[in-house]
């Protein structure tokens, strides 16, 4: 077998119908079918149903696929692998980003992007940790950038470059409670908390520091991924947002007492035993200078 086939199959597999497979390889139908035909006789089994003019993939095939691509993707990153970095340099580099990553992170790298690479296809996907690790998983995303505290451990993910950003209750500037010099947890209770979906292990926190009414399930009004969009109610209403700090610049911290003591976790994720996107690593220094420059305290 060989790419250009593998190739072939990918497209034939998406495109569900060996014409429109044809006109979009550029050949014609009876060579792409010979070629499909080679593969079937070469794997021993087949790849498709034929039902009609309609194609379906065997279940066979359909495992058969994942592989594929796989193969695919690494004889690309393979060949990309010896070319250094540069303004012209084309590729795609898919990133998904979770709320907290994405309110940090989003603008510093499109923004670098469009200014050092403009020929770089960047696709960023926004979306909680679960739906991103399945996206990994399934090879539509090339790396994540997520809170690693929601994720479950597992050995085909690899983790690094930690980073650990303090979490608060805020409010806008002129709230009831921003200039007062401690605020109790039943006192917060009087205004709507809002904030992105929690980890298990910040819950437990806030339950030993306040009590079972902190739980995020009896807490927690309001929910949303977008931190922006959290931030941007609270500035127009008496809303409390517990988030990262820097991820919500207008706002005021809110003086707890207890305080709150609690962090998030960021870390860059990948599949484990797997070539790295091209671009990644000018990514992976955009973040440490990114980091760097927020774990400050404001």
């Amino acid at each position: 077998m060989t790419l250009i086939q593998l190739r072939q199959f990918t497209l034939l597999a998406k495109a569900g119908s060996f014409v429109k497979a044809s006109v979009l390889l550029h050949i014609t139908q009876p060579a792409l079918s010979r070629s499909i035909k080679a593969l079937e006789l070469e794997f021993g089994q087949l790849l498709f149903d034929r039902i009609g003019k309609k194609i379906e993939l065997t279940a066979f095939g359909a495992s058969t696929l994942q592989r594929c691509q796989l193969l695919l993707e690494e004889a690309e990153g393979l060949k990309l692998s010896g070319k250094p970095l540069a303004r012209n340099n084309q590729g795609r580099l898919r990133l998904g980003l979770s709320s907290g990553p994405g309110a940090l992170l989003t603008i510093p790298i499109l923004s670098h992007v469009a200014n050092h690479f403009p020929k770089l296809h960047l696709d960023i996907f926004r979306a909680n940790t679960e739906t991103l690790v399945r996206m990994l998983r399934e090879r539509q995303v090339d790396a994540l950038v997520v809170d690693v505290r929601s994720m479950q451990p597992s050995p085909d993910l690899k983790m690094d470059q930690p980073i650990e950003l303090d979490g608060a209750f805020m409010c806008r500037p002129d709230h009831p409670l921003a200039t007062a010099a401690k605020v109790s947890f039943q006192q917060l209770l009087r205004y709507p908390i809002a904030s992105t979906p929690l980890s298990d292990e910040l819950a437990r926190i806030l339950i030993e520091r306040y009590g079972e009414n902190a739980h995020p399930q009896v807490m927690v009004k309001l929910t949303s991924d977008e931190i922006s969009h959290l931030e941007a109610v609270a500035l127009q209403s008496n809303t409390v947002v517990l988030a990262v700090r820097a991820a919500c610049p207008r706002l005021a911290d809110i003086k707890m007492s207890p305080a709150i003591n609690a962090v998030a976790r960021f870390g860059l994720v990948t599949m484990a035993n797997k070539a790295e996107a091209l671009f990644l690593p000018e990514i992976r220094q955009l973040m440490a200078q990114t980091w760097q420059a927020m774990a400050s305290p404001r």
